[in-house]
């Protein structure tokens, strides 16, 4: 794997961050991956973005696009754990700026993903990762399922299920994927925070009526967001990475989430009193339930 030019400088060095200790850069190597998208209303999605900072992505006829994301992480420095995210494609209004990014204007790199919800299997990423990093992540009940036919995950929490996503593997020629550049957007502590992901891999990609997938949104509270924002029954596109090498950003920026309404004091956002104390425990918790495959 050719890494991105300034991990390359970091190479053979260490660090140790919240007493996670890291061999440089910070990457994965042979972990099977899938993503799919599907489109939403995007009124109804724009009500789950923070701040003023972000704005959603608009499709055609008044969609947005949902982006589910499932990796598993054979491995790391922090050993093996599956990462579930729920995200919405977005661009970041910098201050100060003229323009509200666009996929045509100049502030291409401000295009990214809001991660809404992101689960993971163990504790120790929970703490890295949120710690770190500030994305959303939790501990949940989670599998990855590879067959030669399709991917699959399931994502529970509380002995209820909160998602499902099923996609059938595109087959086909396979295309050669070098150092593809994500953008993730996240709150944390009242911040947004903007972390960066490369991936590298022989992808599968199908798109419109060749895209065949399914999201099914369980009956746990917390996705009550999602039911109402109309959720496409089949995906735009689906992408399947069997053997994927990903490399974290170890730099990551941060703003001030803003509004035009004064905060809620008695609401604060959650804050390092959620990652304070974590151990880096990489044991999961037991599987999803089986129910309805």
């Amino acid at each position: 794997m050719r890494y991105p030019e300034r991990q390359r400088a970091l190479a053979g060095k260490y660090a140790l961050v919240d007493d996670i200790p890291f061999e440089m850069p910070v990457n994965s190597l042979d972990s099977p991956a899938l993503m799919a998208g599907f489109t939403v209303d995007h009124d109804q999605a724009s009500a789950l973005m923070p701040g003023c900072e972000l704005g959603l992505i608009r499709l055609p006829r008044g969609r947005a696009l949902l982006i589910v994301t499932v990796i598993e992480y054979r491995t790391t420095d922090i050993g093996k754990y599956v990462e579930y995210s729920i995200a919405f494609a977005c661009h970041h209004k910098p201050a100060g700026s003229r323009i509200w990014g666009t996929l045509l204007s100049e502030r291409f790199s401000v295009v990214g993903q809001y991660v809404w919800d992101l689960p993971v299997s163990s504790l120790v990423s929970v703490k890295g990762g949120k710690g770190i990093w500030g994305m959303p992540k939790h501990q949940a009940n989670l599998d990855f399922r590879v067959h030669q036919d399709e991917m699959s995950s399931q994502y529970d929490l509380d002995g209820r299920l909160c998602a499902r996503i099923t996609v059938r593997r595109p087959g086909g020629v396979r295309i050669p994927m070098r150092n593809l550049g994500a953008t993730n957007y996240s709150q944390f502590r009242g911040m947004l925070m903007k972390s960066r992901i490369s991936f590298s891999d022989r992808v599968e990609v199908a798109a419109g009526p060749r895209a065949h997938g399914q999201l099914l949104i369980g009956d746990h509270p917390r996705m009550d967001p999602l039911r109402a924002l109309g959720i496409s029954d089949s995906p735009i596109f689906v992408a399947c990475m069997p053997h994927s090498h990903g490399i974290l950003d170890d730099h990551c920026e941060s703003w001030f989430l803003t509004d035009s309404k004064v905060p809620d004091i008695a609401r604060p956002p959650q804050g390092l009193e959620s990652v304070v104390g974590l151990p880096s425990d990489q044991s999961w918790l037991a599987p999803p339930k089986a129910a309805g495959r």
